[in-house]
């Protein structure tokens, strides 16, 4: 009998729940079931107070799939695992707080952040990474915009990450840049519908568990906003600092602030704003037009003592270039578009933090 997902979903049935006693499929322990040819992927999503109880059973689970007919590989992931026993909490022993943590083998870590969304942060991101890896950086790219992921497709990444021991995650690489991201555990059209906690755990196990080897800098292309994934990042890692995303209307500055003063909340530096979509040129007439305003976010950097990095323009290549996998630093590296990727690239380099 060929493997199909309903065959590894009756192997997994086999499996009983430390917790509720039923199977882990009818718990809904059970999560992102991918097959592929040979090839098993699931997550096991626990909580994590309960990760030790589910050592054993991670491993009866690919145990189960890998006797199957026709698998060559299995990929089971907790999405609580934690490697350290829960926290002892007897009234004569004092916690200790844990503070935040160098993600392993990366020598900087740069938040890339705005207030809203639409106004480009991962185009930039992107751009960014590849513009950091054309000027000789060893550099990564987290894609943690775990409701809305893009960097699979500006990146051109396709496929799904392996991992050889069920812990450890190898992540994608095109372009020079060493890039994971929660877009390609799921398919394309899946949403991610998680709560908090969930999300802080996928953000931990892509911070820690991902072998990202040794990097110059690793670039976090965060969701829009000031939530869980903001504060996870900030209290549990180590970051150099922020770059703030923001389009020149004075709505999407509004909520730039709340960036940044989270940010300032947080002990994270802002390293300095760039204002995107700043002007736009007609190509048939070469008429310069401000469709979103001009000059907002070099006041707004101003006011706020923070550098303006840059004024990336509305150009239909930038847009293109990402949409087709190769950001235009890489699909048409002398473009002015691109030298203006370039330029805060070694900005940042010149800054020390990359």
């Amino acid at each position: 009998m060929a493997l199909s997902r309903d065959s590894v979903l009756d192997a997994l049935k086999q499996i009983t729940d430390p917790v509720s006693g039923s199977d882990i499929v009818s718990a809904g322990v059970t999560r992102g079931l991918n097959v592929e040819g040979g090839t098993v992927r699931f997550v096991l999503e626990i909580d994590p107070a309960k990760a030790e109880a589910y050592g054993p059973v991670r491993d009866a689970a690919e145990a189960a799939v890998r006797a199957l007919d026709g698998v060559t590989e299995v990929s089971v992931v907790l999405t609580g695992h934690s490697a350290k026993a829960p926290p002892d909490l007897k009234p004569n022993r004092k916690a200790e707080p844990k503070g935040p943590e160098k993600v392993p083998g990366v020598n900087h870590l740069i938040a890339i952040a705005s207030g809203k969304g639409g106004v480009g942060k991962s185009t930039v991101s992107a751009n960014l990474a590849c513009a950091l890896a054309a000027e000789g950086r060893r550099v990564g790219l987290l894609d943690a915009d775990v409701y809305g992921p893009s960097q699979p497709r500006m990146l051109g990444v396709s496929g799904r990450p392996s991992s050889p021991d069920g812990k450890t995650i190898l992540p994608m690489r095109n372009h020079g840049v060493t890039m994971m991201s929660i877009g390609l555990m799921t398919n394309e059209g899946q949403a991610v519908v998680w709560r908090g906690p969930m999300l802080m755990g996928a953000l931990q196990q892509m911070l820690m568990q991902v072998q990202w080897g040794a990097l110059d800098c690793l670039l976090v292309d965060l969701p829009p906003g000031t939530g869980d994934v903001q504060m996870t990042l900030a209290q549990k890692a180590q970051v150099d600092g922020a770059i703030i995303v923001s389009t020149p209307q004075d709505i999407a500055l509004l909520d730039a602030r709340k960036g940044i003063d989270m940010f300032n909340q947080l002990n994270v530096p802002v390293l300095g704003m760039i204002e995107n979509m700043s002007t736009h040129i007609c190509s048939q007439c070469g008429h310069e037009e401000h469709v979103f305003g001009h000059g907002g976010v070099a006041a707004e950097a101003e006011k706020l003592g923070v550098p303006l990095m840059a004024e990336i323009p509305l150009h239909m290549d930038i847009r293109m270039a990402a949409d087709g996998g190769a950001p235009i630093v890489v699909s048409k590296p002398d473009s002015p578009q691109a030298q203006a990727f370039r330029d805060i690239a070694r900005q940042l380099i010149d800054a020390g933090v990359a």
